[in-house]
């Protein structure tokens, strides 16, 4: 399949691949899109913590790995008795088990001599030798008086995984600074004049079409002041996200040189966060997460789940349901998840996201501040939510149904019909738009 037969697509800043303001001008909510409204599971699994981005241990494709029967995960977590708004000041990363896909357990905090202040979001690989890697942000300076927001991306080896008695992930580990921004390419702390600066979420894959290596990262592109990019438009300018990569010359998960982006949306949106790829027949899914507030003037977005098709890892990428949006919050709910990892299995691609704040709906995440503390606390989730199901095909993909709140099946777990196939064999009643299963104790399941 040729990148014409996928959809438009036209390259961007530097001749790659770029989301243009065209194309995300189409963004809007459709049947296809927006996720069922999510409800709190009756009981919480992970109680002690705050839960929010999430990621899975991959083998080296992007896959997830089973180790003797267990799922692994790892979350930035914090005390659950803490205000929710301030949890990203004191991240730790946590490691949960299962055995079942669908119970998990906490197996306490993965670090005690973690690089930065606290720690942001990242990626996990299984190798091929059974040892563990942790790829992580590295947020702020150790040892500064005052909370800082430096990034950089950093890489732990050393882990490994002992089943003989229960679960126990254990080092040593050792702390590797892998890259930081050069400039040129990615824009550095002090070159940004944007709401946030970015450098960060580091994210593993080994082509399997080619056997490199690879490690994306959400990150900004260097826009120079009085330059002409965006027609001149200084405040455009600032909206310059873009999804970066770096290539390990040898396979060694410590080993990385920069190369040029896979994807910019300057003038579009100055966060594109959590880059991944899933692989599917042939084609690569570059998937990113990001918010309302991060669109540039003039566009209108969503909290929600954005993708890119292309037929090498290298793109030119085109948007997915040619603006992008694969999938978002209702419109009564806009917050109710964020950060959504997407990942393949059987047929289908499924998506998993924390649960965010819920029953509430208003214009931006900032007028939850002005409620009183108990009502932040009652109104953020603060755990994984429900896992929606993707059928993808092409440039196309759609929302046909969800599993439970911390549902991760595990390899060859047959699902359950959905409503749609339910009703093509006569077998049920059509729902209304978005409601794709029925609320039970543990949250929404698929029929």
């Amino acid at each position: 399949m040729t990148n014409e037969a996928l959809g438009e697509g036209r390259p961007g800043t530097k001749g790659r691949a770029g989301w243009t303001r065209e194309q995300a001008s189409r963004i809007e909510r459709t049947d296809d899109t927006v996720a069922p409204i999510v409800y709190p599971p009756a009981t919480e699994q992970i109680p002690e913590v705050h839960i929010w981005d999430t990621w899975f241990l991959r083998n080296r494709d992007g896959t997830l790995a089973t180790v003797d029967g267990y799922r692994v995960c790892f979350s930035l977590t914090a005390p659950s008795d803490l205000l929710p708004g301030k949890r990203h000041d004191v991240a730790t990363i946590r490691c949960f088990y299962s055995d079942d896909g669908r119970n998990w357990h906490n197996a306490g905090p993965v670090f005690e001599d973690a690089l930065g202040q606290r720690q942001w979001a990242g990626s996990a690989l299984y190798d091929d030798d059974g040892s563990v890697y942790l790829f992580y942000t590295a947020a702020g300076e150790e040892g500064a008086d005052d909370l800082t927001y430096t990034q950089r991306i950093v890489g732990a080896g050393g882990g490994s995984i002992d089943t003989t008695d229960g679960f126990e992930l254990s080092g040593p580990w050792t702390h590797h600074e892998l890259l930081q921004p050069d400039g040129d390419r990615y824009e550095r702390e002090d070159q940004s004049r944007g709401m946030i600066y970015t450098f960060r979420d580091p994210w593993f894959f080994e082509d399997p079409e080619t056997g490199e290596t690879w490690l994306l990262f959400e990150a900004n592109t260097p826009v120079p002041e009085g330059s002409d990019v965006c027609d001149g438009d200084a405040a455009l300018q600032e909206f310059n996200g873009s999804v970066g990569v770096a290539r390990s010359p040898t396979g060694d998960p410590l080993e990385w040189d920069l190369e040029d982006p896979l994807l910019d949306a300057v003038g579009v949106n100055q966060e594109l966060e959590r880059p991944h790829v899933v692989y599917r027949e042939g084609l690569y899914y570059l998937f990113i997460s990001s918010h309302l507030h991060t669109f540039a003037p003039g566009v209108e977005g969503f909290d929600a789940l954005y993708g890119f098709v292309a037929t090498d890892l290298r793109g030119e990428y085109v948007p997915l349901n040619e603006s992008g949006l694969v999938a978002t919050n209702p419109e009564n709910a806009p917050f109710q998840s964020y950060s959504w990892m997407a990942f393949p299995h059987g047929d289908e691609v499924l998506v998993q996201s924390f649960f965010n704040y819920y029953d509430f709906d208003g214009d931006t995440l900032d007028e939850i501040a002005h409620l009183s503390e108990s009502e932040q606390m009652r109104r953020f989730g603060g755990s994984l939510g429900p896992t929606l199901r993707l059928d993808v095909e092409g440039s196309r993909t759609r929302i046909i149904g969800t599993l439970g709140h911390w549902h991760i099946p595990l390899d060859g777990e047959t699902l359950p019909l959905t409503d749609r196939e339910l009703i093509r064999r006569g077998k049920g009643n059509e729902t209304s738009a978005g409601s794709y299963g029925t609320r039970t104790e543990t949250g929404t399941e698929s029929k």
